[in-house]
């Protein structure tokens, strides 16, 4: 009885000193003045907690932001004050570090400007000395800095400050040291502990290390130090993306399985011997087995070397994290192997020690449990090879040579030594080596490896072609304009890239959770122990052990690292593959999310450029002699439309002339004579103004303008002769797709600055119910907000300059491929070919890989759920079922592979078929939204709240709630932050009636 209130006790202090041990206040880490360090910590959920922060001027100060959502609103913190900006990850806890240098009350707030703090500095002597310091900090001291970064920019709203630019480096994780994502967590640890660090991203799955750092404060060499003091091995990634990266990654892999599998074998070769017997004479009660092989002398000789060589990886691994007061996976494998390995010992060296029915050895259970764990990780390798499939297939897609001519002289050479401005010749068949302009030629071309369009595109003079695109039928010359790390290919890889080791937020909040799994594991098993201990039959210590050792082995949180990861980096390589680059894993997260999507009209929903559309004939002339007649007088014009017309007739093979006479009439039109005879082109002022009537023409006017549509008026020879229409035509696909956001329950609405009429027509040429009308470039933005406003998410699509800031403001920014680079640039996801159906692709792509990657969390859940009860044994006392540690080795590695297996599945993802031949509905009538006006609903929501725009970032307010106010000339100002407040005090002429 003693013995048991003894280990009970004893259990009692164990687990209380390793909480203290793991999760307790660590030197150098107290909330107090050390080292000089001011330090606070302040919660981020929902506002800053607290808001209201004192520190003392000319002492450092570290402030520990623990963001414990994952809105986009507080993902960034800026003292404008400071010029210190900083990056704050989702349920994370992140470090900002800088010494005030001035007193006074200084004002901090998210990247948007909507949540507020105040950071008063006071004078050395003042308030209580201690700077109103907080909870105990998460992070060590380290020689305190300045730490500035760029500010982060939203619409409208927040600090524009410049300040200093960050540096990116990624290491890749090698030699399979990191097996769980409490390795990923305790990674992202140690770095961040260094100073100058901005942010760290650490993919599991990927097997890779992102940071973002300041170079003046800290070094690669300081972050790998700091990496590989926790055990963790691994190599700077010097050109990610490039063929040498990968290649040498590949190799690095393949050591990793080699040694792995020689590891297994090894182990399994010593293994077996013991393994076998064992099972016959326990299990099946075979007395024939030789007593040579159940001697505890000769199993203690084979598993001793299975205990050092193929655990070694783990045991090492295991230590250095508990010297850094962690654990991970590796440690508890460590803890379990080595209690059944000691017992073991302590029974083949001093039996005598203990009673007849404790002299239990299980020599045979740690030899198959470290096999059977480093046979997971070989098989887990193996697959998570395959993952990185779309990265090499990119790679692959490169060209090796090209040929050239220089000085008049043809040679093939590799396609490093090619630069801008050389002439490339190409034939037939042939892969194109770099991007550029076709100087001499047309052909076909093959584009589906990168734009992911099946059909061949037709390229002829000026037209532009991507590096790793096939020719097919024609031989051209082109000027490489892009080479290196400047082509398309090149820019796409380096996009996948970056999203394959980016970080989705139900990863972080999976690695938050796996932090605490790992030392719980652990209280459980001792409580486990205990329990068997004291209630459970004889042998007690032997069967508590067993349970004890079963529980740390089964509870693997491993595949909950791998859960996310995999299916991210699956998921944007098959974006790639289908002409869609993905920039984050929270852009994939969030994309299958999207209630509604905004589609500019120009460039997006049309094609951007003027066609010629209708002829309508109105006199003795046919229509296409009429169109002959005006395509030859606007030859000489360089109006959009003019050109619109001349391309329209040359394709309907229209045979064109030289004008004489040419006139251009301002605002109206023109005039000139064509095969003697006088034309007139332009609105209905020009053929007004020439007496002319054209009353009979109006009726045809009207009914083109209604279809969005230009008309022109013409007069040939004094006398009305018809009407000629351009207008931006809908691009091919646009209708279909949008039927297709419509099946997927994805409402649409369309964005332009065209009026009211025009944007109305094209509406219900797509099928769009909903437009925003008139809005102006610089408002575009603000009509996004107003969508979010109405607690949707919402995704904008986009290609022109005046689209970015949309783009960055909505919760997924879409940009078309053939737009501008700023576009490009400010968006998240972005489609290579151009087509709507782009989008489509996105979203499904995204529900696709969030359904995997729920299907990987529940199987990473079951396991343990289901395991780690089993495992304590909670079914002994219904069934006498005590779950062997063996048995627990082999679900553990069960877990992490069928996670593996799953996430592979989604290689097998099709991008959904949009139907061309789909129509817009019939019956739609579009609610047309006029300069940011409102519906009905909201109008009554205004007549009940009114609000005020604050003049300064634009953004509409209620006076109630306005952060400041101020009175100028007569008028009083309503501001949403203390910003704005100052800014307009600082040059209230510039603002002022706005």
């Amino acid at each position: 009885m003693l013995d048991e209130v003894l280990v009970t006790i004893g259990g009692a202090i164990a687990i209380a000193a390793l909480a203290w041990f793991f999760f307790g206040p660590k030197k150098a880490r107290a909330a107090e003045m050390h080292g000089g360090v001011q330090e606070i910590e302040v919660t981020v959920k929902g506002g800053y907690s607290p808001d209201l922060i004192r520190v003392q001027e000319g002492v450092p100060v570290r402030l520990i932001f623990d963001r414990q959502e994952g809105s986009d609103c507080t993902s960034r913190v800026v003292f404008p004050d400071f010029q210190l900006s900083r990056s704050l990850p989702a349920f994370q806890r992140t470090s900002v570090e800088f010494t005030p240098d001035k007193t006074g009350e200084f004002g901090f707030a998210c990247g948007m400007n909507m949540v507020h703090g105040t950071l008063v500095v006071e004078a050395r002597g003042e308030g209580d000395g201690t700077a109103a310091l907080a909870i105990e900090a998460s992070l060590p001291s380290a020689e305190a800095a300045v730490h500035t970064h760029e500010v982060a920019k939203a619409v409208g709203v927040g600090p524009t400050i410049e300040v200093g630019a960050l540096s990116q480096v990624e290491f890749a994780l090698i030699g399979g040291g990191v097996t769980c994502p409490t390795c990923v967590v305790n990674i992202e640890s140690f770095i961040e502990e260094l100073p100058g660090i901005d942010r760290v991203d650490v993919n599991f799955g990927a097997e890779r290390v992102s940071v973002a750092f300041d170079p003046a404060l800290v070094s690669v060499a300081d972050m790998k130090a700091a990496i590989e003091s926790a055990g963790y091995k691994v190599r700077e990634r010097e050109e990610p993306g490039s063929r040498e990266t990968e290649d040498a990654e590949a190799l690095a892999r393949q050591a990793e399985i080699h040694d792995l599998s020689r590891r297994v074998v090894f182990g399994a070769l010593l293994t077996l011997p013991v393994a076998i017997p064992v099972m016959l004479h326990e299990l099946f009660s075979a007395d024939w087995v030789p007593d040579f092989l159940l001697d505890p002398w000769l199993q203690l000789a084979l598993i001793t070397p299975v205990m050092l060589y193929t655990g070694w990886p783990i045991h090492v691994t295991g230590w250095l994290t508990l010297r850094h007061r962690t654990a991970d996976m590796n440690t508890l494998i460590t803890l379990g192997t080595i209690a059944a390995f000691g017992f073991s010992l302590l029974v083949t060296v001093a039996p005598s020690l203990l009673e007849e029915d404790l002299r239990n050895v299980y020599f045979e259970a740690v030899g198959v449990i470290l096999t059977l764990i480093l046979l997971g990780r070989l098989f887990e390798a193996r697959a998570k090879a395959g993952t990185g499939e779309a990265i090499r297939k990119l790679i692959g897609l490169q060209a090796r040579t090209a040929r050239v001519v220089r000085d008049a002289v043809e040679a093939e050479i590799p396609i490093e030594d090619v630069v801008p401005g050389d002439i490339v010749l190409m034939r037939p068949g042939e892969k194109i080596p770099v991007d550029g302009e076709i100087v001499d030629g047309r052909s076909t071309i093959d584009e589906s490896m990168v734009t992911g369009e099946s059909l061949p595109v037709t390229k002829e003079t000026g037209d532009t072609v991507i590096g790793a695109t096939i020719n097919q039928t024609g031989a051209f010359r082109f000027r490489a304009t892009r080479v290196g790390k400047d082509t398309m290919l090149s820019q796409i890889i380096k996009l996948v890239e970056q999203a394959q080791g980016s970080k989705a937020p139900i990863q972080r909040l999976a690695d938050l959770a796996a932090s605490y799994f790992v030392p719980a594991v652990i209280f459980i098993a001792i409580a486990t122990f205990v329990a068997w201990y004291d209630f459970g039959e004889e042998p007690a210590l032997s069967f508590a052990l067993v349970s004890a050792v079963s529980v740390l082995i089964i509870a693997c949180p491993c595949a909950l690292g791998l859960a996310t990861p995999l299916s991210i980096m699956v998921g944007t390589g098959k974006g790639a593959e289908n002409g869609i680059l993905i920039r984050s894993a929270e852009a994939l997260e969030t994309a299958h999310k999207l209630q509604t999507v905004v589609l500019d009209k120009t460039g997006t929903i049309t094609r951007g450029e003027p066609a010629l559309t209708d002829v309508v004939a109105a006199g003795p002339l046919a229509e296409a002699e009429l169109l002959r007649l005006v395509a030859s007088a606007e030859r000489s014009s360089e109006h959009p439309l003019a050109q619109a017309i001349v391309r329209g007739a040359e394709e309907r093979g229209a045979s064109l002339v030289e004008p004489s006479d040419f006139e251009s009439v301002t605002g109206k039109g023109i005039r000139a004579s064509v095969d003697g005879r006088h034309l007139l082109v332009g609105n209905r002022r020009l053929l007004e103004d020439a007496g002319i009537d054209v009353a009979a023409l109006q009726e045809d006017a009207e009914r083109l303008s209604g279809e969005g549509k230009t008309p022109m008026f013409v007069a040939v020879d004094g006398a009305r002769a018809g009407l000629v229409a351009v207008a931006d035509t809908v691009k091919e696909g646009s209708a279909a797709a949008i039927a297709s956001l419509r099946g997927l329950g994805v409402e649409t609405a369309m964005i332009t600055g065209d009026n009211r009429r025009t944007a109305e027509a094209i509406a219900r040429q797509v099928g769009i119910e909903r437009v925003l009308a008139e809005v102006l470039p610089e408002d575009k933005a603000l009509e996004v907000r107003r969508l979010q406003d109405e607690n949707k998410l919402v995704g904008m699509v986009g290609d022109g300059i005046n689209d970015a800031p949309a783009l960055a403001q909505a919760d997924v920014g879409v940009a078309i491929g053939t737009g501008t680079d700023v576009a490009i640039e400010a968006s998240d996801v972005t489609l290579i070919s151009g087509e709507l159906r782009g989008v489509v692709t996105a979203i499904s792509l995204s529900r696709a890989t969030m359904r995997n990657i729920r299907e990987n969390l529940f199987f990473a859940f079951v396991y343990n759920a289901a395991g780690i009860p089993l495992a304590a044994g909670v079914l002994y006392p219904f069934l006498g079922w005590q779950l062997s540690p063996i048995v627990a080795a082999a679900a553990m590695a069960l877990s992490s592979l069928s996670v593996v297996t799953n996430a592979n599945r989604l290689r097998g993802y099709e991008a959904p078929r949009v139907s061309e031949d789909a129509s817009p509905l019939s019956s739609v009538s579009p609610t047309v939204e006029v300069g940011g006006t409102r519906t009905p609903k909201e109008e009554i929501a205004m007549t009940t709240a009114p609000t005020v725009k604050d003049p300064v970032c634009g953004m509409n307010i209620d006076p109630n709630t306005a952060a400041a106010t101020e009175e100028y000339q007569g008028q009083r100002y309503y501001f949403c932050s203390a910003a704005c407040h100052e800014r307009f005090k600082a040059n209230p002429q510039q603002y002022a009636g706005k």
